[in-house]
């Protein structure tokens, strides 16, 4: 019994010290200790469950499991580095699903066919942008990229779906090039793959994300590619673009900011289905819309834009499209033509799972067999 007193005796003195505890760092247990009772992970699964399942109809439910499954990565080879990386990456069994492309076309219509086949042989796709996946169903992972005698990394892993937005820009040799929304970096660093760019300006309004873009360019690229005269890094308001450099570029992507499904799915940290961010949310599609507004007017006549996403949701890809270009119209005058990216997905549809019957743009769907996306991409041509 008298252990018994001694032993509460000393646990009260422990408590007591608290008091010693600078204020700043104490924490009240049981509010450290719980859990939120409905998890942003939770509430974006219920918001998919109501929207895609109308949105996608029986082929949700495969869509869903892809998604909360391990997602896929790409492996987009750094040409700036100087380590012989290809026959490793062949070793383990991967394949560059750029240069390994299925062109056959198989269509239903054979008018419709003899299209496609003229836009597959006028495609030119950048003979040096490389990106290494994994066959079909095979869940392998990428060991992390050591860097060679430079400092250089040999490769980024991304999703390989995320190349697609860059091939379909189809940058061109001494094209000028906007990237809107560029951090954390990795449609940047697929661009410069290029080597045909003339100038390339790459903006993003977050300074966080901005510093993140720069660590991955210091990692990738040798400085000489990155003087001001071939690049130029910003943090301003995308929306503004319009404002600031009218009718100036040859070519712009714009990835604009989105629900991110299958992070909102995945993970709580900075998910945008936090009640605190409910706000922010619903104000994406305006947010999507004053973006792709302002690349329209950052591109010069004749110029074209690639507008992408990494969500499922209608009212954020094809909606936010169809706006702009009646926006586009209506206040400025300005035509804009829609480009048929069918010969993509027809090139790399034993790579990638590609939606059916989009009225406007293409986009990826995750499967289990080819776990990449979601990507939604759309291309606009300015008309002179």
């Amino acid at each position: 019994m008298a252990l018994f007193m001694d032993t509460r005796l000393l646990l009260r003195k422990l408590k007591d010290l608290r008091c010693l505890t600078p204020k700043r760092h104490r924490v009240k247990e049981k509010w450290a200790a719980t859990r939120p009772k409905h998890p942003p992970t939770n509430l974006a699964l219920q918001h998919f469950d109501a929207t895609y399942s109308a949105q996608l109809g029986q082929m949700w439910p495969s869509v869903r499991c892809a998604l909360l499954s391990e997602r896929k990565y790409g492996a987009l080879f750094n040409n700036f580095s100087q380590d012989a990386l290809l026959e490793d990456l062949e070793a383990q069994g991967c394949r560059d699903f750029i240069s390994n492309i299925e062109t056959e076309v198989q269509p239903s219509d054979p008018a419709d066919g003899d299209a496609v086949y003229q836009q597959l042989s006028a495609l030119q796709l950048s003979p040096n942008i490389r990106c290494f996946v994994f066959p079909r169903g095979d869940i392998s992972r990428f060991k992390p990229a050591r860097p060679d005698q430079g400092g250089f990394l040999g490769y980024y892993l991304m999703d390989a779906a995320s190349v697609l937005p860059c091939l379909a820009l189809n940058v061109q040799e001494g094209h000028s090039v906007l990237d809107l929304c560029a951090a954390p970096g990795g449609k940047t660093l697929a661009l410069l793959q290029t080597y045909s760019i003339g100038f390339l300006c790459v903006n993003d309004s977050s300074v966080s994300r901005t510093s993140r873009l720069r660590k991955v360019l210091r990692s990738y690229v040798p400085k000489q590619h990155l003087t001001n005269e071939k690049i130029r890094i910003s943090t301003l308001d995308g929306t503004k673009w319009g404002e600031i450099e009218r009718n100036t570029f040859d070519r712009v992507l714009v990835d604009v900011p989105c629900t991110t499904d299958r992070h909102s799915v995945l993970e709580d940290d900075n998910n945008i289905f936090s009640k605190i961010r409910t706000g922010e949310r619903r104000r994406l599609p305006q947010l999507q819309l004053q973006l792709l507004q302002a690349a329209i007017e950052a591109a010069c006549p004749g110029g074209e834009i690639v507008y992408s996403t990494c969500t499922l949701s209608q009212n954020q890809n094809a909606g936010v499209v169809e706006q702009a270009i009646a926006w586009a119209q209506e206040n400025h005058g300005i035509q804009l033509e829609v480009v048929d990216l069918r010969p993509l997905t027809h090139m790399f549809r034993n790579t990638f799972h590609f939606a059916r019957d989009l009225h406007l743009g293409e986009m990826v769907v995750p499967h289990l067999a080819a776990n990449f996306g979601p990507i939604f991409l759309c291309k606009l041509r300015r008309l002179t």
